[in-house]
C-alpha cells in the first residue's frame, strides 16, 4: 500500500515542459531577482496580496485590461498592454499564461516560528520534494483545505513562481511558506510547540485515516522518486500509509497530500 512513488515519477514529465521552464529560471534568476508570473489566477492573487512588494512590470492582453482595472485600480499600477504573442515572447517558451504576466521580486517567507504557534490547525513539510507541478499542486490543496502553512527547504526546493505558480492557481500568495535550512530540527521546534508529525509512507502498517485525531499536525511528505529520507522519517511521530485496494503501486506525491489533507483535516470538519 504505497503513497507515492519510489524510482522515477512516471506521472510528471522528465524533460521539457513546464518543469524544465521552472527549473532554467530557477538556475538562470540571481537570489532576491525579480521573477514572472503568470496565468490569470497566479497574477491576481500575487497582485491582490498585500505582503507583495516590488510589482516591476503587469502585462495584460487588451482583453484582460479592464478586469485588472476594475479589481486592482486603487494598487496604482501601470498595465501594459500587449497582444498576447508579444507576452509570451516576454516569458519562457511554452508558458500558458492566458494573456496576463507580472514581473514582481520573490514573495519573503515567513519564519517558522510563525507558522508554529499558536499549535493549531495542519501544516505540511516537504522533503525534498522538487518538481514544480507537483509543488504548486500541493500548495493549491493546501489552500483548499485550509492548512496554516508549507515548509519547504532552503536549498533544493523549487522557486514559487512561474510554472509552479501556475499550477498553485494563486495559492503561493494565499498559503503562507516557511524555508529552514535543516528539516530535522524544524520538525523538533515544531514538537517542541505543541504540534504531531505524520510522515506518509507506503511501507507503512497504519493506515491513513487512523493517523489523525483533530490534534495539530504537521503533514510530512518525501520526494517524488525517493520518499521521505531517513532522518526526517525519524523524526515523525508516526507513519501512515494511504491504503490502495486495487493494487496500484504508488500515487503521485501530489495527489497522495491532496488525499492525507483530506483525511487530516476530516476531524475538524465533524467537530465543526
Amino acid at each position: 500500500m504505497g503513497s507515492f512513488p519510489k524510482g522515477n515519477d512516471r506521472t510528471t514529465p522528465r524533460s521539457g515542459g513546464p518543469r524544465g521552464i521552472a527549473n532554467a529560471l530557477r538556475r538562470e534568476a540571481p537570489a532576491g531577482a525579480p521573477e514572472w508570473i503568470w496565468g490569470r489566477h497566479a497574477v491576481d492573487a500575487a497582485v491582490a496580496n498585500p505582503r507583495r512588494t516590488g510589482l516591476r512590470r503587469l502585462l495584460s492582453a487588451p482583453s484582460k485590461a479592464a478586469h485588472l482595472e476594475a479589481a486592482f485600480g486603487e494598487r496604482g499600477l501601470r498595465i501594459e498592454r500587449l497582444e498576447a504573442h508579444e507576452i509570451g515572447r516576454m516569458l519562457p517558451a511554452g508558458a500558458v499564461h492566458q494573456g496576463l504576466a507580472l514581473l514582481a521580486d520573490p514573495l519573503a517567507p515567513v519564519g517558522l516560528e510563525e507558522l508554529a504557534e499558536p499549535a493549531e490547525g495542519v501544516l505540511v513539510l516537504l522533503d525534498q520534494v522538487a518538481d514544480p507541478q507537483n509543488v504548486g499542486a500541493i500548495l493549491r490543496s493546501a489552500a483548499a483545505f485550509g492548512v496554516r502553512g508549507v515548509i519547504l527547504q532552503e536549498r533544493r526546493a523549487p522557486v514559487l513562481s512561474g510554472a509552479l505558480a501556475k499550477a498553485a492557481a494563486g495559492a503561493v500568495d494565499r498559503v503562507p511558506c516557511a524555508r529552514v535550512v535543516n528539516l530535522s530540527r524544524a520538525l523538533e521546534t515544531l514538537a517542541d510547540r505543541g504540534w504531531r508529525t505524520v510522515g506518509l509512507a507506503g511501507e507503512a502498517d497504519t493506515d491513513l485515516e487512523q493517523a489523525f485525531d483533530g490534534a495539530p499536525v504537521v503533514l510530512v511528505l518525501g520526494s517524488e522518486g525517493e520518499g521521505l529520507r531517513r532522518l526526517v522519517s525519524e523524526h515523525c511521530d508516526m507513519l501512515a500509509a494511504i491504503p490502495m485496494p486495487g493494487g496500484f503501486e504508488s500515487l503521485n506525491v501530489s495527489t497522495a497530500a491532496a488525499i492525507a489533507l483530506y483525511e487530516a483535516t476530516r476531524p475538524r470538519r465533524n467537530s465543526a
